[in-house]
């Protein structure tokens, strides 16, 4: 009797233990699943276990004049270099961020996943053009603009060229700098110095900056480059960094500012799911069109856009926010509206007033001058408005 009555108190107890995990799945509202078909047929649970897909992010900036304004990052990294995905992966995600062009840039010289690296992707790198044939088809599917270009990487000096006609005929020079310069000049490529604190080590990224806590100078080298009419541009901002200096040296210097994201991992990992804050190169183009946007870069028509700021020459930042900002004059003092998705802060009178995206902002002090806090046209140096 003692041995049945234990038994039944085992019984007991192992039925409130199996029914204990049913019972804390219907508590978090979770149906347990019942079985479905005879077993002999896969069951698809994609429904269920996808994320909800996110459409093509549409960023609105209304036309410049005669400009239309396109979104690009012309500074990216795939395998075919020390990047960490496909080349066609840069395509989807520039497409998903609602980018009109991208650049895949990747290094002549620095290629790990080919030469010494753990993973071996094919026996040699001999081809340097073959992210931008990779990612061709998939761009032209897409309408995304495609341009194609490297890095020059020696030592300290690191520089993209653009627009290009062959990466190998580049890299046959890779031995001296200037002379891959020189040769992606004499191929129509338009040369932008990359991350230009890397040499003097001012605070950066870790591990990028040497950490000497030199400010940043315009080298005796670099001065020679431009001199010969081979540098047409600097990155002002280059991944999460960004560096003041480079407005004025684009303004002294006659070369178009850039922003740039120069992302190795996916976009996922680097700045999420259609972050708006990350960097971007606005283009002031003609048309939406590859030889629109050389025209536009060699006519130094871009602007930065990076971390809700703004920056770039004067002459097309402040033709960029009367494009923008609609302002008007009311009996109680000046009202505005941003017809963009880039964000403003203006000032009046030592205030602040926040513009959102899409925004308005009404009961302005009127005042002649307005100050556009996050928008620069030289180093620290906001844009002012007079009205």
């Amino acid at each position: 009797m003692t041995h049945r009555r234990n038994f039944l108190k085992s019984i007991t107890l192992l039925g409130a233990a199996v029914a204990l995990p049913t019972h804390h799945l219907l508590a978090e509202g979770i149906t347990p699943p019942k079985p479905v078909g005879d077993g002999l047929f896969t069951i698809s649970y994609m429904q269920e276990l996808h994320r909800t897909p996110k459409p093509p992010r549409t960023i609105t900036i209304p036309d410049v004049g005669e400009y239309k304004v396109l979104k690009g990052d012309f500074h990216m990294h795939t395998l075919f270099s020390d990047g960490h995905v496909m080349p066609r992966d840069r395509v989807a995600e520039a497409v998903e961020n609602g980018l009109d062009v991208i650049s895949i840039t990747d290094h002549i010289e620095y290629h790990p996943y080919f030469t010494g690296g753990k993973l071996k992707l094919a026996e040699d790198n001999d081809d340097h053009n073959r992210s931008y044939n990779l990612a061709q088809a998939d761009a032209e599917k897409n309408n995304l603009i495609l341009v194609r270009g490297t890095e020059i990487t020696k030592s300290e000096w690191h520089f993209n060229a653009i627009f290009i006609q062959d990466v190998n005929t580049i890299a046959a020079e890779v031995t001296d700098w200037q002379k891959m310069i020189a040769v992606a000049v004499e191929q129509g490529g338009f040369v932008h110095w990359n991350h230009p604190s890397w040499i003097d080590g001012t605070p950066d990224t870790p591990p990028f900056g040497l950490k000497r806590g030199e400010p940043m100078r315009f080298h005796t080298e670099i001065e020679e480059v431009c001199a010969r009419g081979h540098l047409h541009g600097i990155e002002v901002f280059n991944g999460v960094s960004y560096y003041p200096i480079v407005l004025d040296w684009c303004n002294e210097r006659d070369l178009a500012p850039i922003a740039n994201s120069d992302i190795h991992p996916s976009e996922w990992n680097v700045y999420g799911q259609q972050n708006l804050r990350r960097p971007m190169t606005l283009v002031l183009a003609k048309d939406r069109s590859h030889d629109s946007v050389r025209e536009a870069f060699f006519a130094k028509r871009t602007v930065g856009w990076a971390a809700d700021m703004i920056f770039g020459r004067p002459e097309w930042v402040e033709k960029l926010f009367r494009s923008c900002v609609e302002i008007k004059k009311e009996i109680n003092g000046l009202s505005l509206r941003n017809t963009s998705d880039i964000p403003c802060v203006i000032e009046v009178d030592g205030r602040s007033y926040p513009l959102a995206t899409l925004g308005a902002t009404t009961n302005l002090p009127g005042s002649p001058k307005l100050t556009v806090s996050n928008w620069f046209v030289g180093t620290n140096k906001p844009l002012e408005i007079a009205e």
